[in-house]
């Protein structure tokens, strides 16, 4: 519980800093988008390192279902100690990851006020699911959208080559 506490609180300085240092330097909308993917690529690092660890002793997948279906469940338990509420998918590629009280997004949702901020929370963990699928072999567009707080959907879009 402690941890969680902790990653929580890390994770909000982590965006306070970095959107900080950024507003600083540049315009507000080139600020965004700096951060953003400032915050992203670190969790592209993140997730890469952390799904070596996970997977080590873990036979390979056989199809992208497969792959999507170990981040729902084991990945997403190691991050946020609870699996994914909801996994859907056009068995063409794309997926849609539908968590219903996302742990990032809980200290914010006391109220509607925060809804705009919510998205800038949401980049780390875009760039973890990224970065995990990516060390998986698998090159993915992760883009994250809130409509109720602390809900969030994590869509995935498998790029085919």
């Amino acid at each position: 519980m402690a941890d969680d506490a902790l990653f929580e609180f890390l994770h909000m300085e982590m965006v306070a800093h970095i959107y900080k240092e950024q507003a600083s330097r540049a315009e507000t909308e080139q600020e965004r988008t700096t951060s953003v993917s400032i915050l992203e690529g670190m969790g592209f690092r993140v997730g890469q390192g952390l799904i070596e660890r996970i997977t080590k002793d873990t036979p390979g997948f056989k199809d992208d279902l497969d792959v999507m279906k170990f981040i729902c469940k084991d990945f997403w338990i190691s991050m946020f100690r609870k699996q994914i509420d909801n996994l859907r998918t056009n068995h063409q590629g794309t997926y849609v990851l539908q968590d219903n009280k996302f742990a990032l997004l809980t200290q914010l949702s006391n109220g509607k006020q925060y809804m705009e901020e919510a998205p800038k929370y949401l980049a780390f963990s875009c760039g973890l699911v990224r970065g995990a699928l990516c060390n998986l072999g698998m090159d993915s567009v992760v883009t994250a959208e809130v409509s109720t707080m602390p809900s969030c959907k994590f869509q995935v879009v498998i790029q085919k080559t």
